[in-house]
C-alpha cells in the first residue's frame, strides 16, 4: 500500500507528542469490512480511517478492534489533512475550521459513548496512576492543574479486553464529554504532552482543536 499517511494529532507547541493517525487516502484500495478491520489491527494505531469520499469528507473509522461512528482525534486530523470544512463520519456531519496553527471541530457529546470521566484530587494523583488503572471500562481520569484557567491535566485509558492500547496518548471524544460535563472551555494536557483545546457552544455542541502534524 502507498497511500497511507500518518499523522499526529494535538501536538504540544513545539510539535512533539500527539497521538497518531493512519490515514488512507484512497478507501477503495481496502474495499472489504474485514480487510480493512485487519489493516487497522495490523498498524495498532488508536484509530486508523479510510477516506471514501474525499471531497464530501465519507470517512470510515477503526480501532484495532471495531468500526466506530464518531472519534475526535482522527476527525480533526483528517480535517487538516484534507483541508476540507465538513466531514462525514457514520454519526452524521462534522464542521471543521482552520485558526492559524489550530485545527478544529464541532461535535455533540451525545455523540460519545463507552466512556466515563473521573476527578481526582491532583495532577500528581492522575500522573501517577499505573497504566492501566484497575477497573473495566474506558476511563478518562482528569484533575485541574488551574482551575481558574480552565487547565486541566489527563490520561485516558481504553483498558480493552486484548489491551491493545494500554493508554491513549490524546482523546478527542473524551475532552468533548469532559467539556459538556463542566460547561467551560478547557485546556488539557495528556498522555506525555498532547494538548487539546475545547469549547462549549450554546446550541450544546463543543468545539475541540488541536495542532496537527505529520509523523516523522
Amino acid at each position: 500500500m502507498n497511500d497511507l499517511d500518518v499523522i499526529k494529532v494535538f501536538c504540544a507547541g513545539d510539535g512533539r507528542h500527539g497521538n497518531l493517525l493512519g490515514v488512507v487516502r484512497d478507501g477503495r484500495t481496502v474495499p472489504d469490512d474485514a480487510a480493512r478491520q485487519a489493516l487497522a489491527a495490523e498498524l495498532g494505531y488508536s484509530e486508523t480511517v479510510f477516506v471514501d469520499d474525499p471531497e464530501r469528507g465519507v470517512v470510515d473509522i477503526r480501532t484495532p478492534g471495531t468500526r466506530m461512528s464518531f472519534a475526535g482525534h482522527p476527525l480533526v486530523g483528517l480535517a487538516w489533512l484534507l483541508d476540507i470544512e465538513e466531514l462525514q463520519p457514520p454519526v452524521g456531519s462534522v464542521w471543521a475550521r482552520h485558526d492559524g496553527e489550530f485545527t478544529w471541530i464541532t461535535a455533540r457529546p451525545e455523540w460519545v459513548v463507552g466512556k466515563r470521566t473521573q476527578q481526582y484530587a491532583s495532577a500528581a494523583e492522575v500522573e501517577a496512576l499505573p497504566t492501566p488503572p484497575p477497573g473495566e471500562g474506558w476511563l478518562y481520569a482528569w484533575a485541574w492543574e488551574d482551575e481558574p484557567a480552565g487547565r486541566i491535566r489527563a490520561r485516558g485509558f481504553p483498558r480493552r479486553p486484548d489491551g491493545a492500547i494500554p493508554e491513549d496518548e490524546a482523546t478527542g471524544s473524551a475532552a468533548i464529554l469532559l467539556t459538556a460535563e463542566l460547561n467551560r472551555a478547557l485546556n488539557i494536557t495528556q498522555g506525555a504532552g498532547s494538548q487539546l483545546l475545547t469549547a462549549p457552544a450554546p446550541d450544546g455542541t463543543v468545539e475541540l482543536g488541536g495542532r496537527v502534524r505529520f509523523a516523522s
